[in-house]
């Protein structure tokens, strides 16, 4: 454990994004507790990271329940005593068109993308300022910034994103506030897409991907800033990338 080790909290830990922070984090000496609802993929990684590196704890976690996102934030107060960071990267992405009218999988969308950024935030907040330090890091997309066909009830959740982090942040001048808007990135979010139309469309989209650990390295760079260092948004796209 390095001197600037913090308790991170990783929220969709189990692939993609989430599971690339989890690594990247660990092995620079942060003291993670990661979650997501597949907790065999969790109990591995951490396994592993554990071996390697690192002092992981995992909890099955479903970002929609309110008491489950407290009982995480409780566990990383029982293990380690505080919380230095949470990031809320738990996402859902099955895009359609709205004439199509899959209104399960809007609400869905509402519920992961907005509701558990939100639950996020109240069970983390509050631990925050008592500490009086804190930092809540959200992954927005850079569907945050851009509307496609196919894509608005999405866009319209990470905008949704940017607008509560920038809010937190204006509310706040004890907790750093930051927004990671990856473009294109290798992860398990377009395999949700059940409008058949769209999940061709997609397919050519994702043909220029970076990895997620890209991702991983701008919230650890977002993360090890001075503490009076509040960096308020990444936009981390492909070079080749036209959007």
């Amino acid at each position: 454990m390095n001197p600037e080790s913090k308790v991170v909290l990783i929220t969709g830990a189990s692939s993609g994004i989430g599971e690339a922070t989890a690594r990247h984090l660990a092995r620079k000496g942060h003291r993670l507790v990661i979650g997501a609802r597949r907790t065999d993929r969790l109990e591995a990684l951490a396994t592993q990271l554990n071996a390697e590196c690192g002092t992981v704890e995992f909890s099955s976690l479903d970002v929609t329940d309110l008491d489950d996102v407290r009982a995480f934030a409780g566990l990383a107060l029982e293990k380690f005593g505080r919380i230095d960071v949470i990031v809320n990267n738990a996402g859902v992405m099955p895009l359609s068109p709205l004439e199509a009218l899959k209104i399960d999988e809007w609400n869905r969308m509402i519920d992961v993308n907005i509701r558990g950024v939100l639950h996020g935030i109240a069970a983390a907040l509050p631990v925050m300022k008592k500490q009086g330090s804190g930092q809540v890091i959200n992954v927005s997309s850079i569907a945050g910034h851009l509307v496609w066909p196919s894509c608005a009830v999405y866009s319209a959740t990470k905008h949704a994103v940017i607008a509560i982090s920038e809010g937190l942040r204006q509310e706040n001048t004890d907790i750093r506030v930051t927004v990671i808007s990856p473009g294109v990135t290798t992860s398990e979010l377009a395999h949700t897409i059940t409008h058949e139309d769209t999940a061709k469309f997609i397919d050519g989209f994702r043909e220029v991907a970076i990895p997620a650990d890209a991702i991983a390295r701008a919230i650890a760079f977002a993360i090890e800033q001075p503490g009076e260092v509040d960096v308020n948004e990444i936009i981390v796209r492909p070079t080749a990338s036209a959007y």
